[in-house]
């Protein structure tokens, strides 16, 4: 019997990421963003129905620099959230298991996003 000091399984300290599993855990992390995001629109519609002085408010906050940071970081995840389940629907339907399929569909679902974003905010400001 040979004496492997390999550990039975992978851990932090030796575990090599790959693209899908930054793809799965930033999938999870975006869905409960995107969840935050929909109180922060409760909140929106809460201070809108509270009189125009608490919505004046609530559009200082969110016209700040860290308001628009956050408005902007909810656009990404929810853009990236929708690319990437379109990416598992299409592997429910049994497509794109292979390697080289999965690590370029995984880098498109990145660009798509940031792209999406950034277009989303240009129409958004009128800028297209």
């Amino acid at each position: 019997m040979t004496d492997n000091q390999n550990p039975i399984s992978p851990h932090l300290q030796i575990y090599r990421w790959h693209i899908s599993s930054l793809l799965s855990i930033t999938h999870r992390i975006t869905g409960i963003v995107n969840l935050l995001a929909l109180i922060l629109m409760f909140f929106w519609l809460l201070a809108f129905s509270l009189g125009e002085s608490n919505y004046e408010l609530f559009l200082l906050a969110i016209n700040s620099f860290f308001g628009k940071f956050i408005l902007i970081g909810f656009t990404w995840s929810m853009s990236f959230h929708i690319l990437s389940g379109i990416r598992h629907l299409v592997w429910d339907m049994g497509y794109g298991f292979e390697i080289k399929t999965a690590n370029i569909s995984g880098v498109l679902v990145i660009l798509s996003s940031l792209v999406a974003t950034i277009i989303f905010w240009l129409l958004g400001r009128g800028l297209i």
